[in-house]
């Protein structure tokens, strides 16, 4: 179940979120038993700390406290509230109003820590049984309960694919998860399927999905019919074994998560969607799975893509950029506005930023300055990464116009975004290289598949698109 916000009720808890700075000011404000009460439990607010305060007659609490930390502690800290909010006991909460120094979230944070606090709910618990939700908090004054909501279910269905194992969303599921989103909001979606990915000249999707059980096939969903174009590209390798240079078991248990592009554009697409922005919203997802048979690709082979540009295959574990190389080759005939792909591309990526930041590309300066400005406001970080042009020399073999694994290592996410800046053509295009996974446990963020980049994205499109 998707959470969301609580109604009000009168038997609310209400919430005092206290900075750690001001914490001993603020409770000598308080009542004797208040105050006697945080400072015998130790209460300081620290992040993560809480606290509940009982009633004088000992019939429930009077109120919870929650810690906000101090400044230099939030700038390392996403969702700060969040932290406290996993730890408190089911209920309803409120949050105390801030005139007397009862909540420090600033105003600008709000909804941002709202979307957090909702997101503690989160649960994939399709293969177990369902747990309580836990805290649930009234949606404060000032915030737009409605859009944050609509944040939360995209993020929502993100993670829900991503954490679902392959045998449970392989092209057939993804397709249908498409299918779904589509008919709640009025969309389209056409499927090219198997043979047919050859009469309609998108020869490498065929090439990399047709070792597998699971038909290859492109997903084409569009929305809307008037305003700016925006298409975006996901990747949707369902499951990669790495093909013929087939990866190591130790690299192959997170290979669900391939599909994490293709994840998170829908959870984009939903929110574009939701929010009714006046877009021509197109999707484009090539769904394959990577598999080992006698009709896998092979290393050496070489590729005519739709472009008509020929690939050398240098590794088949480069199989992702393949796929989405006919994909937006296709986009790039409708000529959109602003063409975005996002997908689980490199390791080098992971290297160079960890798994935490989204690394991206961009053409337009422009694109990337709006970006990094709606990136902090959204609590979704990104970081800037170059199409740095010397590099092209690495991408071009002796026996093909394009090689999709260059030798030597260096610079493999910069390397792979040039390989498909070539296939955007002409379009104002970014592309994202995202990890699509938390490895461990954090605030709002449990183990498993997350979004990254969407909410980014999203609060600056109106920018990017001038609406």
């Amino acid at each position: 179940m998707t959470p969301v916000f609580a109604a009000p009720c009168d038997n609310a808890i209400v919430l005092y979120v206290i900075d750690q700075a001001s914490c001993e000011t603020w409770l000598q404000t308080q009542p004797d038993q208040v105050a006697g009460w945080a400072r015998a439990h130790g209460f300081k607010g620290a992040i993560g700390q809480v606290l509940l305060v009982p009633a004088s007659d000992g019939t429930g609490p009077a109120m919870a406290l929650a810690g906000y930390g101090n400044a230099a502690q939030r700038a390392c800290q996403r969702f700060t509230l969040a932290a406290g909010a996993e730890k408190l006991p089911e209920g309803i909460y409120t949050l105390a109003s801030g005139g007397d120094g009862g909540n420090a979230i600033p105003e600008a944070a709000l909804e941002q820590e709202c979307f957090g606090w909702l997101m503690t709910q989160y649960r994939f618990d399709r293969y177990k049984e369902a747990k309580a939700p836990g805290a649930a908090l009234v949606a404060p004054e000032g915030v737009d309960a409605k859009a944050v909501e609509s944040l939360v279910a995209a993020e929502c269905l993100t993670r829900d694919l991503i954490n679902t194992p392959a045998a449970d969303m392989g092209p057939d599921q993804l397709q249908a998860a498409a299918e779904d989103l589509a008919r709640e909001f009025g969309a389209t979606a056409q499927v090219t399927l198997d043979q047919d990915l050859l009469e309609q000249n998108l020869p490498m999707i065929h090439a990399v999905g047709r070792a597998a059980t699971a038909r290859p096939r492109l997903i084409d969903l569009r929305w809307g019919d008037s305003g700016p174009r925006l298409t975006l590209v996901g990747k949707g390798v369902c499951f990669d074994t790495g093909g013929l240079n087939l990866k190591p078991g130790s690299s192959m248990g997170l290979m669900k998560k391939d599909m994490g592009g293709s994840a998170t554009v829908l959870g984009l697409a939903r929110m574009i969607m939701a929010a009714e922005l006046p877009v021509q919203l197109r999707v484009l997802i090539p769904a394959v799975e990577n598999a080992v048979s006698g009709n896998a690709f092979r290393p050496g082979d070489v590729l005519t893509s739709r472009k008509g540009l020929t690939v050398e295959i240098n590794n088949t574990d480069a199989e992702g950029r393949l796929v989405l190389a006919d994909a937006l080759t296709l986009a790039d005939e409708d000529t959109p506005d602003l063409l975005i792909s996002m997908a689980t591309l490199t390791g080098a990526a992971r290297v160079a930023v960890g798994p935490d930041l989204a690394p991206f590309y961009a053409s337009a300066d422009a694109d990337a300055a709006a970006i990094a400005g709606t990136a902090g406001q959204m609590a979704d970080p990104v970081w800037r990464m170059p199409f740095h042009d010397p590099y092209e020399t690495m991408i071009e073999p002796g026996i093909a116009d394009l090689d999709n694994a260059p030798a030597g290592g260096f610079a493999g996410s910069i390397t792979a975004a040039l390989f498909l800046r070539r296939f955007a053509g002409s379009s104002r295009y970014m592309h994202f290289d995202i990890y699509g996974w938390t490895p461990s446990a954090a605030p709002a963020r449990p183990k498993g598949g997350v979004g990254q980049g969407a909410r980014a994205i999203f609060a600056a499109l109106p920018e990017m698109l001038n609406l």
